[in-house]
């Protein structure tokens, strides 16, 4: 929006409120700084809000603003240009990422604008359905202006199963090595379902680091600690930070004991550019996909999305257990908003896709010739929007143009997590494989 009135996943003085999407480390920079935080409102999830005080002790508590899935807020804000007041409503969309991620759909003076977040509405699930009804309904059949879109998996040739169809290739690859150690990289957040599909498919506990084990019981899972434990000795199945799942500490492990790795990932693919990786033996017929990188040109991806290849070497798996939205589901999505414009939130990967490029026929500024990356990476961490035409055939004011703040989303965590000491030494290359 207009600079100084909302920032979303954006934390720097300024702005007249704040909003947050969900808490992965990626969309929370700023939040820490100064001693906790002092600028503002803050919205976000009641999930957030009660993971937010563990995350970040020295936050204002009295700041937060909790808005659950399909409530409303108003806001009050004043022009910075012309102080002229502002009114605006905001209503949370569940974006089933990671537990309390949220999209905000804003509505008002400013226009209509709807900045998804990472998000995952899987064709055919009862919770996406539902979700999309919150979506439609908040709308009241009015026009989205501006649509900022998780384009993490914007290439077409990126389709995964559904989640739980994952879990249940995962569960058979455990049972297929009963006198194996397991180990599955996983995030700070997200991915519960799948350990709770894990642990009560093959009746076992499994393991959680300390930080883990707190999130998992502020989310009121497990609170009776049947299914989650600290304790090695009691399980052979443990989740791990994904950055220490590694060639070389699967290869350390098993000079100790039997061990394989998974890695539940939205990327079942191999950079072919990969220097020093032997390709793995047994591969069937892999697709190739061309994506342009931001600073590399095309990049080639051998990529097979009916058998997931192994990853690294023969200890380690990787299979398609995305949270992220994969192609199909991005245009489903896209045909359900049909936006005038939509721009990428997604501007760092090393596989950039602009999501004009596949569904600027699903805009209503579709004969724009627009192909620009976001250039919120480069000092610059907001996006026009011109005056468009309703569907009723009116014309948005020319001080209607609208603005958001974002953080970018996409940093690698090698460097912050090898001085926080917490897990094994891994290269910079590596963490391409780690986005969830």
């Amino acid at each position: 929006m207009e600079e100084g009135l909302v920032s979303v996943d954006k934390f720097s003085a300024g702005s007249q409120a704040y909003f947050l999407t969900h808490l992965h480390q990626d969309h929370t920079r700023g939040l820490a700084s100064a001693g906790g935080w002092r600028h503002g409102p803050l919205y976000c999830s009641p999930t957030t809000a009660r993971l937010l005080p563990a995350r970040f002790p020295g936050i204002d508590a009295s700041l937060l603003r909790p808005l659950a899935p399909g409530a409303s807020a108003s806001l009050s804000l004043s022009s910075p240009t012309s102080d002229r007041p502002l009114s605006l409503r905001v209503t949370a969309i569940p974006a089933l990422h990671c537990p309390g991620s949220l999209m905000y759909l804003f509505r008002g003076d400013l226009g209509c604008m709807l900045y998804s977040g990472d998000f995952r509405w899987e064709l055919g699930c009862d919770r996406a359905r539902r979700a999309k009804q919150v979506l439609l309904d908040a709308l009241a059949g009015d026009t989205v202006d501006l649509l900022y879109l998780d384009n993490t998996y914007c290439h077409p040739s990126l389709n995964f199963p559904p989640r739980p169809v994952v879990a249940e290739q995962m569960v058979n690859i455990i049972r297929a090595h009963p006198d194996h150690e397991v180990i599955i990289g996983v995030d700070t957040l997200g991915k519960e379902d799948l350990l709770l599909y894990i642990s009560r498919a093959l009746q076992t506990k499994i393991w959680v680091w300390p930080q883990r084990l707190q999130t998992m019981h502020l989310l009121g899972i497990d609170e009776n600690r049947k299914i989650f434990t600290t304790q090695t000795s009691l399980t052979r199945i443990r989740a791990v930070p994904r950055y220490s799942v590694t060639i070389e500490s699967l290869e350390a492990l098993n000079t100790v004991c039997p061990t394989i790795g998974i890695m539940p990932s939205g990327i079942p693919w191999l950079l072919k550019r990969s220097e020093g990786k032997a390709k793995p033996k047994g591969r069937s017929p892999a697709k190739s996909a061309r994506c342009k990188g931001r600073d590399e040109g095309l990049i080639e991806m051998d990529y097979d999305p009916l058998s997931p290849p192994k990853l690294f070497d023969k200890n380690s798996y990787t299979l398609p257990y995305s949270e992220h939205a994969c192609f199909s589901e991005l245009e489903d999505f896209m045909q359900t908003v049909r936006p005038s414009t939509v721009i990428g939130i997604v501007s760092t990967s090393f596989c950039y896709v602009n999501p004009r490029h596949h569904f600027r026929h699903l805009c209503s500024d579709s004969g724009v010739n627009d192909d620009r990356t976001p250039i919120k990476n480069k000092g610059r961490d907001t996006d026009n929007l011109t005056s468009k035409r309703r569907r009723n055939g009116s014309v948005i004011p020319e001080e209607r143009k609208v603005r958001i703040s974002s953080s970018t989303l996409y940093r690698s965590k090698v460097k912050r997590k090898r001085k926080e000491g917490c897990g094994a030494r891994i290269n910079d290359t590596e963490e391409l494989i780690g986005v969830a």
